[in-house]
């Protein structure tokens, strides 16, 4: 079996959990089947780093002395706004001897500046997108998925999705089994789709300043099933579903129309991935009504019918 060698570049500034996360997926593939990956952690000159929770992490090697890697990891963090100049004159020189360069969050702009993203289809955290994308128009930058495979580069958004893309990758080197039992093993889903929002409809949307608008959005949530067009909305907040919807997407951000697809969306997504209630029965709970309905929804949201997520997307039950 070939050993990859994973190599994750540290700097002061870096985000814990986008080190470790991945990490522990990489570690637990180790743990489960020896020999599978070598894990090197370096940073220049092999120095102590701080991350930007103040936690200090040790370095196996300075990035000096650090072989060509399978898979080359860089993390994000507070620490990519101003690089140390070394820091991308490295990436520039030893990426490209990489089989595999991987960002997590705002680890793509240290990427981005080193020349090794152009031309190819990125992501990153979300606050981050806009400037990805407008201090490199070479770039093409999509805000939603939480991460993006394009060829040998592979770029995640915020902190959590790293283990995500982890994941991913875990289970195309190995297999899906292995993928699971880290999975299992961490406590998290086997595993969220890349091109998977990375807001939940409630972050997505801001929060109403007025407090009957705030308890029709709570009303949406709880509620995906129910009659939610903009008349009854309306009424609920004692207003005309004129005044309603201009006062809706004013603070909000968004008509009522998006919130309730994207609540409906994400009511149905979780109902298939954590139950085994049918495609029908979902449908209905989830306020489509046909399965026709949600299967439109589905495909126009995520490129994929609710059958083939569910196949695709649900963890597998416990042995």
């Amino acid at each position: 079996m070939t050993q990859r060698t994973v190599l994750v570049v540290l700097f002061d500034g870096v985000q814990s959990l986008d080190v470790t996360g991945p990490l522990e997926v990489f570690a637990g593939a180790e743990t489960h089947t020896p020999g599978t990956y070598r894990i090197r952690t370096a940073s220049l000159d092999g120095a102590l780093v701080r991350t930007s929770s103040g936690l200090t992490l040790v370095p196996d090697l300075a990035l000096t002395d650090a072989p060509a890697p399978h898979t080359l990891l860089v993390p994000g963090g507070q620490g990519t706004r101003d690089p140390d100049p070394r820091l991308t004159d490295w990436l520039r020189e030893n990426g490209p001897r990489a089989e595999r360069l991987v960002s997590v969050c705002t680890g793509a702009i240290l990427l981005a500046e080193a020349g090794l993203l152009d031309g190819r289809r990125v992501t990153t955290h979300w606050a981050y997108c806009d400037k990805l994308a407008r201090d490199h128009p070479a770039i093409d930058v999509e805000p939603d998925p939480i991460y993006i495979r394009d060829g040998t580069v592979a770029t995640s958004a915020g902190v959590t999705s790293g283990i995500d893309l982890a994941l991913a990758l875990v289970e195309e080197d190995l297999d899906r089994d292995v993928a699971l039992a880290i999975a299992r093993h961490l406590v998290v889903f086997l595993r969220r789709p890349g091109n998977q929002a990375q807001f939940s409809a409630q972050l997505a949307a801001q929060t109403a300043q007025r407090e009957p608008l705030r308890e029709v959005q709570q009303w949406i949530t709880e509620h995906p099933d129910g009659d939610l067009d903009v008349e009854s909305l309306a009424a609920r907040a004692r207003l005309s579903p004129r005044h309603f919807a201009r006062a809706f997407q004013a603070e909000t951000g968004m008509t009522p129309g998006r919130y309730v697809d994207r609540v409906r969306l994400e009511h149905a997504r979780r109902l298939l991935e954590e139950t085994a209630d049918g495609v029908e029965e979902i449908s209905r709970a989830s306020g489509y009504g046909t399965s026709e309905t949600m299967r439109r929804a589905f495909v126009k949201a995520l490129g994929t019918p609710p059958a083939e997520y569910r196949r695709r997307f649900r963890p597998a039950p416990a042995l």
